[in-house]
Order: C-alpha cells, then structure tokens, then sequence
C-alpha cells in the first residue's frame, strides 16, 4: 500500500515539474528569440524581444494548462477505479 502511495506521489511531483518547467523555458525561449532578432537587425524600439516574450507566456500558460487538464483527467480515472 505505501509503494502504491510513494508511487502515486512521485509520479505527481513529476507532472508538476515538468509543468512548471514548461512555463519557464517557455518564456525564456520565446524571449531568447525576441532578443536575437532586435540584436541582429539592431532595432532600437525592442519589438521583437516583447513580441516573443508574448508568445513564450501564452505558450507557457497553453502548457501549463494542458498540464492541469490532463492531471485532472487522470485523478477523475483514478477516483473511479
């Protein structure tokens, strides 16, 4: 019964890092990108690094709610059984 436990909780803490990471490297991938592009074509207004910092927080968010979702979706599976 405690393996099944320890089991359960590994397997938890794994999905919640694994979303929490999926957050973070995407903000800071999307804001990488928006960063090299101002630094290569030199533009002085940055709308490029803020464009992309965008889009890495909305693809952050997508991931973290697909995370949740799908975590949801399995406690449900696990309460019927």
């Amino acid at each position: 019964m405690k393996d099944k436990k320890d089991k359960k909780f590994y397997l938890d803490l794994y999905d919640a890092t694994t979303v929490g990471f999926s957050v973070v490297f995407s903000i800071i991938i999307g804001g990488g990108i928006g960063y090299w592009i101002d630094n290569k074509y030199n533009t002085s207004h940055h709308w490029a690094f803020f464009f992309f910092l965008l889009v890495g927080i909305i693809a952050g968010f997508q991931n973290m709610y697909r995370g949740i979702k799908k975590y949801k979706k399995d406690e449900d599976n696990n309460e019927k059984t």
